[in-house]
Order: structure tokens, then C-alpha cells, then sequence
């Protein structure tokens, strides 16, 4: 496997103080082994490829899942738990100008079906995932943003058909949300969640519907004559259509397609303790909101129900242990300097993990171009609980050659260009994140 970050990235150091796994029991699933046929086969047990597997199970088809780790290893059971709008990393004159004001609106129409899809999976299949918060909340980070609060509730009441609520900053103490913000905005679609809870509730449902999940079985080779044969160290997996569902840890050869169409950025995450009444009150902050501002290094943050705070930040450009004590640092930082009555409060969580993003900054769900009867999803940037669930549904519905039950927008059906740089790709991040560092985010 041809993977641009160092082994590390890819192994435990990363995700060894997430949150995550404390609140729940990863259920022991077996390596696959021997010679496996089945019609489709899926790489990937995140949102995405579970997602798939559980569309396909319940249609009829006899599914393979395959995760070269246990359930949920990768994003899906490691980032923030907000399950809300997004996909794209473009703003609305970008995605008009490129795709036309139609093709725009069908995307921003596609966003909130995901947002509505996730919601029906975890109500029918009774995933208990720790849900909260009544849509998503904007934090003005200056004035400016401020400013703009007034026609960003336009942009969201034309293109969701929701009417978002405008928060002065004199009104913030009084909702629960005192920081060094000058208003906020809250759009009513949207819940956060417990990411792992929710995977591995979907792999639950998908099992029940009769897909077969196996973990610790890294594929190493995919070889096409007719159908599809996946190489692993102990299984041969014969399969007549496949889905290629690994985001942000897929390589560069697994398929060669993906090479350069796909840029791993890290996301970092600190988790407080529980804290008490009076330390909630003392800061100010109590609103169960998922919350976040819109700087380029955007922070994100939400109270959980037993009154723990988790924060996260994008930005870290090296991984290593040296790497991920530094991020701490300044994650910190940006903690404290943002809840400042907060400074006493432990953060005995702390982790990162990697998101994908692409060149023209959409995703992408559709076929492998080179590879029929081959499909992926791709780069969400950052935003993959409600459009990795939908776009396995999506691929699901192409691998049956089926009529696809739900909007495909015009968007997500152009395959993602190769980045510059081909493995050398990441420093063409090293500008922006350093540009951002110096002027605050």
C-alpha cells in the first residue's frame, strides 16, 4: 500500500487517547480467511461502507465487508460527532461558477437528505448513539463575520427551506454560550452523535440484514478479469462488483485510479472530564449545541449530556508522536483561550485522525473510471457522518444497477482530479496552515 503520511498515521499512536472507545465495546470480529465469493464486495467499514453494506444486505445481495482494522478504526469512529450539513470545502459562488446556480442548489438540496437519511437509519435500526443538539450553531469569531450573519440566513432559507435564528452577542450569555464571540447563528438541521455508537450500529443492522463483516483483513491486491479478486494475507475474496469505501486512509494503489485524487488532512480532538454545575456556570458555556466558528483552521466544539467538552481543530501538517505532543499544545491553547475559565479542567483525551479532501474541494460518488463494476465515494471534507452514510446508499444503488432511490447531484458525479506534487502532495498545505497560523485562523 502507497500511503503519503508515515507508517505512524496509519497505526495506533494516533488514536490511542480517543474518547471513543470508552464509551462503548468494539463486539470481536473475525479475520476473513479461506476463498470468499459473494456479488459485492466492500472495503471499507466506515460510515460509507457500511452504509452501503446495510442498502445492499436489505436489497437482496450477499455482501462482503473487509476493514484492514476493527469497526469504525478510521474517521468514522474518531472525529467530532457532528452529523450536519456539508461535503464540500467550496463556497456558493465557487460551486456556481464551476457547476452552474441549478447544479449548486442540487447539492445544497442533496446536504440535507443526508442530514434526514441518517436520522431515519438510526430511528428504524434503534442506534443508540447519544444524539443532542437542535441543529448547528455558528459562532461569529469577529465583527465581520457578524456582519454577514443577515444574509446567510437568506442563503439557508433558500437553499434548506429552514428559517435559522440570529443570536446578538448580548443574547448569548442568556442561551448558555459566553466565549469571545460576537453573535451566533443556529440552523435548525442537524444533530450531534457518538460516531463509533453509530457505526457500529450500522454494522449491527447490516449483519442483521445478512452482510458478513470481517475486521483485521487488509486487502493488499485487487486484480479484475470479469469480476473482482481481493487479495488479503489469509482470504481470497471473489466478488462481482466492488465498493472501494476508504476515504481519507485509502492509498495510492488500492485501486492505482485513486492516485492523487484524494488529500488525508488531520483533524485533532480533545475530550475534558465530566465537569460540575458550578464549573459550567463559571465559564458560561452550558448550551448542549454542536457548535463551531468559520475560520480557515475552523474550531469545533460541543457540551456533551455528561457535561464533558470536546473541541476539535483542524491543522497539523506532520504526524509523529513529537507531532501529535506539539498539536496538544496548541490545541490547547486555542481551548483555554476560547474557554478561559476552563484552564483548571483536564483534557485525559486527546487524539487525531484523518480527513480527505480533493482538488476541487466536492466529493465524489460514482464508478471507478478504468474499473467496471467498481465504485467509490470520496473527500468529504471534514463533513462525513450524514454524507458518508449518504453516499453509500448512492453506491449501493450503482452496484445494483438499480434506479437510485435517492438524488444524485450533479456535483458529486464528476470524478475528483490529481493533485500536484503526487505523494509529495501535502505541501501544498504548508502555506495555507501557515498563513492561517500567523493571522489567528
Amino acid at each position: 500500500m502507497r500511503q503519503i503520511f508515515p507508517a505512524y498515521t496509519y497505526g495506533e499512536g494516533p488514536r490511542a487517547g480517543c474518547y471513543w472507545p470508552d464509551t462503548v465495546s468494539v463486539p470481536a470480529r473475525l479475520a476473513a480467511t479461506g476463498r470468499i465469493s459473494c456479488d459485492i464486495a466492500v472495503i471499507g467499514a466506515g460510515f460509507t461502507g457500511l452504509s452501503a453494506a446495510l442498502n445492499l444486505a436489505e436489497a437482496g445481495s450477499d455482501v462482503v465487508v473487509v476493514d484492514a482494522q476493527s469497526l469504525g478504526w478510521g474517521a468514522s469512529g474518531r472525529n467530532g460527532g457532528f452529523c450536519c450539513l456539508g461535503g464540500s470545502a467550496a463556497s456558493d459562488s465557487i460551486l456556481t461558477k464551476l457547476h452552474g446556480e441549478p447544479a449548486r442548489r442540487e447539492f445544497r438540496t442533496a446536504e440535507h437528505r443526508a442530514v434526514d437519511l441518517t436520522a431515519s437509519l438510526i430511528k428504524k435500526h434503534n442506534i443508540a448513539c447519544d444524539t443532542h443538539s437542535d441543529g448547528e450553531t455558528l459562532m461569529a469569531h469577529t465583527q465581520k463575520a457578524m456582519d454577514g450573519f443577515e444574509d446567510r440566513a437568506k442563503t439557508i432559507e433558500r437553499d434548506y427551506g429552514v428559517t435559522p435564528t440570529i443570536l446578538q452577542q448580548s443574547d448569548l450569555a442568556g442561551h448558555g454560550m459566553t466565549g469571545p464571540f460576537f453573535g451566533a447563528i443556529t440552523n435548525p438541521i442537524g444533530f450531534a452523535l457518538n460516531p463509533l455508537k453509530y457505526s457500529l450500529g450500522l454494522a449491527d443492522a447490516a449483519q442483521k440484514a445478512g452482510a458478513r463483516i470481517f475486521s483485521d483483513t487488509p486487502v493488499q491486491r485487487i486484480d479484475q478479469q470479469g469480476g473482482f479478486t481481493l487479495t488479503t494475507p489469509d482470504a481470497t475474496i471473489i466478488a462481482n462488483r466492488l465498493i472501494v469505501a476508504t476515504n481519507g486512509y485509502s492509498s495510492d494503489d488500492l485501486p492505482q485510479w485513486l492516485r492523487a485524487r484524494y488529500l488525508p488532512t488531520q483533524s485533532n480532538v480533545i475530550v475534558t472530564r465530566p465537569m460540575s454545575d458550578k464549573e459550567l456556570d463559571t465559564q458560561g458555556w452550558t448550551t448542549h449545541q454542536m457548535s463551531y466558528d468559520d475560520r480557515f483552521l475552523l474550531h469545533y466544539f460541543r457540551l456533551m449530556p455528561n457535561k464533558q467538552m470536546l473541541f476539535g481543530m483542524r491543522g497539523g501538517l506532520a504526524s509523529s508522536a513529537a507531532a501529535d505532543a506539539r498539536m496538544y499544545r496548541l490545541i490547547r491553547t486555542h481551548f483555554e483561550t476560547m474557554f478561559p475559565a476552563w484552564t483548571h479542567v483536564e483534557t485525559p483525551y486527546s487524539w487525531q485522525g484523518l480527513l480527505s479532501i480533493s482538488r476541487d474541494l466536492t466529493p465524489y460518488a460514482g464508478p471507478i473510471p478504468e474499473m467496471p463494476g467498481a465504485f467509490t465515494a470520496i473527500s468529504y471534507h471534514g463533513n462525513g457522518v450524514a454524507m458518508g452514510t449518504y453516499a453509500g446508499a448512492l453506491l449501493a444503488d450503482m452496484a445494483q444497477d438499480r434506479t437510485l432511490q435517492h438524488l444524485h447531484p450533479k456535483i458529486m458525479q464528476t470524478p475528483p482530479k490529481r493533485f500536484p506534487l503526487g505523494r509529495f502532495r501535502r505541501a501544498t498545505l504548508w502555506p495555507l496552515y501557515a498563513y492561517a497560523m500567523v493571522v489567528g485562523g
